[in-house]
Order: structure tokens, then C-alpha cells, then sequence
């Protein structure tokens, strides 16, 4: 519509020109000779005048749109403010970054039951707690990323926190998920950093609505069962085999406990583990990332369930996060969980497993490799195999190995 406007109001100005005698835009005997050459060559100047013209409106359209699906979307995200002014506060405390350019990325699942038809999954106290902690490690130079599952039975130190009415409580052995219940995710973050002596450097909270919502904008992702689900707390019915998952159904597949596998927690983590992996090899197939249609209610889905620190609260800050990701194979995007084991007090309740535990963080601290194999079905405890140690000869010892998968596996329950 902008083109033949202006077109025609070209024409008629050059026209009025024309009648007055003069030289005007078309020079001398112009209105005498107007079927002559002359006058069609600068006709077709001026639609090509008009016509980009037209096209810099529209382009100038295109970029309003798109800075407004950028606010958009920005907006989406929610800052934790009140996260950033704690952490802030015992700054002084915090474990210093010792490799330049590696990420420390805390993402916490909370088990929070607003939103439609989330409480099946247990009744909504108004109290969140995190049902979900991974510790993503990025490598300083983007060749491989490391998730380690942390059990939220997990027995640890609690430091002190402040509580969401600004009460103090104070420092206590416990189970880690309850340091997110008690201080939210600043209080988590802390409970991270005293446990492994890693600084994290950002945080993303996702709840059960986002959860679902991100996987239903992947229009599903697949999973390979061996044999069939049928969970009635999870209101979960699956066939064996290779099915794709939901947002509803993919819910109930990490979460459940009794119906999948042998019913611990371990067992949860390594499907979380598993699942996530899939949904990783979803996201970057070309059918999202090189579809704008399919991606932006990815994105959509994405940032509207996402509650991180104020530095990632906005799309620059998590492109600036994941730019360097889009070139990691997904052999080299590593799952595990950290070395654990029953506690001696509690069989209900998780220990570390001493030392393997300890060279893990080790590893993730100086940003040196870590090398996964897959886990033991047979094996009780969840602990990383150190491998052969040093021989009289003071040969040294190897990189251990931790019990683990990488997101191209391809392995059914």
C-alpha cells in the first residue's frame, strides 16, 4: 500500500511541473511528448525510487516487530532481585571464580503446584522447595557442558538465611532441599557453594507450569521404555517402546518414583538425566532452531517460566549465555549425578561419597575435563570410580570416572 502511493503522488507533482511550461523534473517539452522515451525511463526511476522507499518502511515494520517481540519476550523473565541483594550480602563468604571465562549455572526445578492442573501433584502449601537441582558447568572454552544432579535428600550444611519475611535462621544440618524452602534460591546457592567450593555465577528457577509448557512448544520429545508405565499417582500410562512425551505426560515421567525403575531417587535423577538429554537434542534440531514459527513459542515458553538472576532477566543476557552452546556436539553435553550413597543416620536420606565426591568439584572448580562412563545397574551407590591409583613407581593416577550419560545416548528404561 506505501509503493502505489507514493508512485502516484510522484506523478502528479511531476505532472503539475510539466503544465507550468518550464524545465521542471522533466525537462523542456516534456508535457508535449509524454508517450516519449524519456518520460518512461524516469517513470520507471521513480517507481524504483518509490519502491525502496516502501521497502525501507517495511523493513523499518519488521524491526519494530521484532524489537517487540524481544520486549516481549525480555519481559517474560523475572529478575530475583531479592536473590542478587542476599548473595550480595555475604559476598565475602563466597568461593572466588578460579578459570576465567568457565559458567556455573545452579538450575533449580521448584515444586511450586500453582497453575492449572498442577495440583495432582500434591497440594500447594504456599511454601516452594526444590525438587530439582542441577549444577551446570560450562567449560572456559564451550567444548562440553557438565550437569550434575544434586539429590535433594542430599544431607548437607545449611549456613544461616534469611527467610522471605527478612527472620534470620540460622545454620543447621539437613536435607538440601529444604534450604530453598527456608531462604528461596540465594540460600540454595549458598548451601551449593559451602558444599563444593564452586562459585555460581548465575541461576534459573523453572516450575512444574514452565516445564510442561517448554516441552509442549517442542511439540513433544521422545522417550524409549522397555516396558509399559502405568502410575496412577502420576497419572501416568505409557506403552513400551518409543512414544513422545507431552508437557503433562513429561511431568510425570521425571517425577515419578514407584511405578519406574527401583523406585530410589538415584533412579529418578538418571531419567531426569536422560530426558533432559532428549529434550536438549530436540532444541537443537534445525526443525526449531532454523523454524521461526516453532521457535519463538519455544522461547515464549521458555522465558515466561523462568525466574533467574537480574544479569540473565533479559534475552541479551541469556543469548550472551548460550551463543557459545550452539557448537557443543551433544556427546560432549554430559549428565551425572554426585557421588552419593545412604547416610550412615538415615537409609531415607543421601551422603557424599568421600573422596570421589570431592575430585569431582575439584574438576569443576580448576575447569578441567570430566570423563563419564555409564552407570551400574548393580551398584548400590552412585559414586564415581577413581580408577587405578598411582603404582610404587609414582606413576600418576588417571582421571576418574564418573557414572554418568551424554545427551546422544539413546537408552531405554
Amino acid at each position: 500500500m506505501v509503493v502505489p502511493a507514493l508512485g502516484r503522488g510522484t506523478e502528479s507533482d511531476v505532472g503539475q511541473d510539466a503544465g507550468k511550461g518550464g524545465r521542471g523534473l522533466l525537462g523542456p517539452g516534456a508535457g508535449a511528448s509524454a508517450s516519449g522515451g524519456g518520460l518512461r525511463r524516469r517513470r520507471r526511476r521513480r517507481r524504483l525510487v518509490a519502491a525502496g522507499i516502501g521497502v525501507v518502511v517495511l523493513a523499518g515494520g519488521a524491526v519494530c516487530a521484532g524489537w517487540a517481540v524481544y520486549t516481549k519476550l525480555s519481559g517474560n523473565i523475572t529478575a530475583d532481585e531479592a536473590a542478587a541483594a542476599e548473595l550480595a550480602r555475604y559476598e565475602k563468604e563466597r568461593p572466588t571464580p578460579l578459570v576465567r571465562g568457565a559458567q556455573n549455572i545452579l538450575l533449580i526445578g521448584s515444586d511450586s503446584r500453582s497453575g492449572a492442573g498442577n495440583g495432582r501433584y500434591g497440594r500447594d502449601s504456599g511454601t516452594e522447595r526444590s525438587d530439582t537441582t542441577i549444577l551446570l558447568h560450562l567449560a572456559a572454552d564451550r567444548d562440553s557442558a557438565t550437569a550434575v544432579s544434586l539429590p535433594r535428600d542430599l544431607m548437607v550444611d545449611v549456613p544461616g538465611c534469611h527467610r522471605p519475611d527478612g527472620s534470620l535462621a540460622g545454620p543447621t544440618f539437613t536435607q538440601f532441599n529444604s534450604a530453598f524452602s527456608v531462604g528461596g534460591s540465594a540460600c540454595s546457592i549458598r548451601t551449593v557453594e559451602k558444599l563444593t567450593g564452586i562459585r555460581i555465577d548465575h541461576h534459573v528457577v523453572v516450575d512444574f507450569q514452565g516445564f510442561k509448557e517448554m516441552v509442549d512448544a517442542l511439540d513433544g520429545v521422545e522417550v524409549c521404555l522397555r516396558k509399559p508405565v502405568d502410575d496412577k499417582d502420576a497419572d501416568l500410562r505409557l506403552p513400551a517402546g518409543r512414544v513422545t512425551l507431552d508437557g503433562e505426560q513429561a511431568l510425570g515421567y521425571v517425577r515419578a518414583r514407584k511405578s519406574l525403575g527401583d523406585g530410589s531417587d538415584t533412579d529418578r535423577m538418571d531419567r531426569q538425566q536422560r530426558f533432559l538429554g532428549a529434550l536438549v537434542s530436540k532444541a537443537q534440531s534445525n526443525g526449531v532452531l532454523l523454524n521461526p514459527v516453532k521457535l519463538y513459542p519455544v522461547l515464549d515458553a521458555a522465558t515466561s517460566s523462568l525466574t533467574t538472576d537480574p544479569n540473565l532477566a533479559n534475552l541479551r543476557g541469556l543469548y550472551d549465555l548460550v551463543r557459545g552452546l550452539r557448537d557443543i556436539p551433544t556427546e560432549r553435553v554430559q549428565f551425572l549425578t554426585v557421588p552419593r550413597e545412604s547416610f550412615t543416620g538415615d537409609p531415607n536420606r543421601d551422603q557424599l561419597v568421600q573422596p570421589d565426591a570431592e575430585k569431582l568439584f575439584t574438576r569443576l572448580r580448576t575447569d578441567e575435563p570430566v570423563t563419564i562412563a555409564a552407570p551400574s545397574r548393580n551398584s548400590g551407590a552412585d559414586s564415581g570410580n577413581s580408577g587405578r591409583q598411582g603404582d610404587p613407581g609414582g606413576a600418576e593416577s588417571p582421571a576418574p570416572t564418573f557414572s554418568g550419560n551424554t545427551a546422544d545416548e539413546d537408552v531405554c528404561e
